[in-house]
């Protein structure tokens, strides 16, 4: 059965817009290769810290919402892990409530691409 993940990264701010965009495709890669299916994706561009991790004060968010097998996540955090652009990373199944919400979310932000 098939569950909803949200995960989110932080990479290097020593990389480049190009170099940033290649770590979430090569992340979104691994997800379609092991089954899941991205339903979002939003980057938060480059933000500050709320403290220094690994002597640097910022680094580029970035949110993947999938819906996988369980078995998945650990592949994904192996990769995380291995990956020296990596700062930090946060992956959890959501519940039913939280995935209202984020649907809820989604759907304000297409909205509002639209409007634009």
């Amino acid at each position: 059965m098939l569950n909803h993940y949200e995960t989110v990264f932080i990479l290097t701010p020593v990389l480049s817009d190009v170099q940033m965009k290649e770590a979430v495709e090569k992340f979104k890669t691994i997800l379609t290769e092991n089954g899941a299916s991205i339903t979002n994706e939003e980057n938060w561009g480059l933000r500050k810290l709320q403290y220094p991790i690994q002597k640097k004060s910022t680094g580029f968010y970035s949110l993947l919402q999938f819906d996988a097998e369980s078995t998945v996540i650990a592949t994904l955090e192996t990769q995380f892990r291995r990956d020296e652009r990596v700062l930090r990373f946060l992956s959890f199944r959501l519940d039913k409530y939280a995935f209202e919400y984020a649907e809820k979310r989604k759907s304000f932000k297409s909205k509002e691409v639209k409007e634009n």
